[in-house]
Parts: C-alpha cells; structure tokens; sequence
C-alpha cells in the first residue's frame, strides 16, 4: 500500500511537471493566434460629411432651392430674387431638366448658380459606388446640354448620404452641400411658418445655408420676407459658389467647412 502511493504521488507530480514546463509554449502560441485574428480585423473607416455651413468671419449665407417637380413658379422666384438684387443656388434633378430646359435657362441667363440634384431624385445611400457616380453624371451632362454649364455643387436627394456617395462626388470633382437651416417649405404650414423656421433659426449664423424648394405652395409669399429680413439682420446673400472654400479645408463633425 506504501508503495501504490508512492507511485501514485510521483506521477502526480511528474504530470503537472511536465504541464509547468509546456505552458510558456501554449501561451505563446495562443497569443500567436489572437494576434493573427486581430490583424484580420478590418479598421473602421472614418464617416465622411457633406457640408452643411462654413466657418467664415464674414456675415454671409446662402439661400438655395432644390428643383426636382413643378416649375410654375420659376418667373415668379426670379423677379424676387432680382428685386432684392440676391443671387441664389439652384440644385435642378436630371428629370426635372427633360421636362423644363427653358425654364432651366432662364435661371442660367439670371446669373444665379447651376447646381446638380442628381438625374432621378434616387435614394442614394441605397446605390453603390459606380450608380452614385452615374446618378450624378447622367445630371451634370443633361444640365451642359441646355446650359453649356459644368456643374460642381452636388446635393443627393431626400439629404441622403453615405461615404460611396460623397466618394462618388469627390472623385469626379463634386462638392457635395447639405443646409443647416430648413424653411421645411415642402410641410405647407404656412408663410408664417416659413418666415419663423428661418428667421428665427437657432441655428442661424454666418456661413448658413438655408434650404427652400421651387414649386413650394407658400415660398413665393415668404421669399421677399426672409430676404429682406436676413438683410436686417445685416447678412449678405450669396450663391453657394462665392460662400464655400473650394480648396485648403476640412468638415468637422457637424459639418461645418473650415479653412485649413
């Protein structure tokens, strides 16, 4: 019996030798492993933005339109836009082209900026790479068609975005403009709704870019107003072309263009 347990303490003991002296092996070929895995994993890709305003000392904004349905109001919004001597920024749909090239000329002829909406008013954070390229191509060369103009201000349809579809601007030389403050005109709440949602934006400030729509129900009453009260409040309007930085930036995480 002494000896039974003499043999069973020695090979208790000779087996947890032999785990002690193979243990540095089996850790270092673990950690060999989770090395390997982590390597694998695919580094997270930072969040591109479009710009939605732009950092500038000077008291400016910028009031824009995106035309993607009617155009009963289009001699209307011009004489506004004339008499209060204010050029603005026109993003125009590709479809809205085919249905209206004259009308298309004679905010060209106004001097005011030619910009592009994409050709079908797609929702474009759903599209790859190559189709955000071509819903932008196939506007911008329907737009040179009418006007002889190269178009290089981009804003997708519905605000969508994702990084293939700033990417897609990018590379064929696009910058891609959100707004910072809404009229929300679309909503058909009213003039006065209107008038307050910009005028009284919290969000208003040097270097805004304020959204309207062509062929909005109440736009042409409100226009003149937020017009000339932007210019109480002793704002220059601008088109988006003389507003933003056309090179040495970056967009910070809200959106804002900064000077470099």
């Amino acid at each position: 019996m002494r000896f039974e347990y003499l043999f069973q303490a020695a090979f208790a003991f000779f087996t947890a030798l032999s785990v002690f002296l193979s243990a540095p092996a089996f850790l270092e070929k673990k950690a060999a492993q989770t090395m390997v895995v982590t390597a694998a994993l695919p580094a997270k890709s930072e969040k591109k933005l479009p710009i939605y305003s732009v950092d500038t000392p000077d008291k400016k904004v910028a009031i824009t339109f995106d035309a993607a349905w009617g155009a009963d109001d289009t001699d209307v919004l011009l004489k506004i836009l004339a008499d209060n001597d204010v050029l603005a920024t026109f993003f125009f749909c590709g479809s809205w082209v085919d249905k209206f090239p004259e009308q298309l000329k004679k905010f060209a002829a106004a001097g005011h900026d030619i910009a592009n909406h994409g050709d079908t008013h797609a929702h474009v954070a759903q599209l790859n790479l190559e189709q955000n390229k071509k819903e932008i191509m196939g506007c911008h060369d329907k737009i040179k068609a009418v006007t002889g103009i190269e178009t290089n201000l981009y804003r997708p349809a519905y605000g969508e975005y994702n990084n293939d579809v700033i990417t897609a601007a990018e590379e064929l030389d696009y910058y891609t403009v959100q707004w910072d403050v809404d009229s929300l005109d679309w909503m058909k709440k009213g003039p006065q709704y209107e008038i307050d949602r910009v005028l009284k934006n919290k969000d208003l400030k040097n270097g805004s870019i304020i959204l309207f729509h062509n062929d909005a129900k109440y736009t042409p009453q409100t226009l003149d107003i937020v017009i000339k009260g932007l210019k109480e409040k002793g704002y220059e309007l601008v088109p988006i072309s003389q507003l933003i930085y056309m090179d040495n930036f970056e967009i910070d995480h809200t959106g804002r263009q900064k000077r470099i």
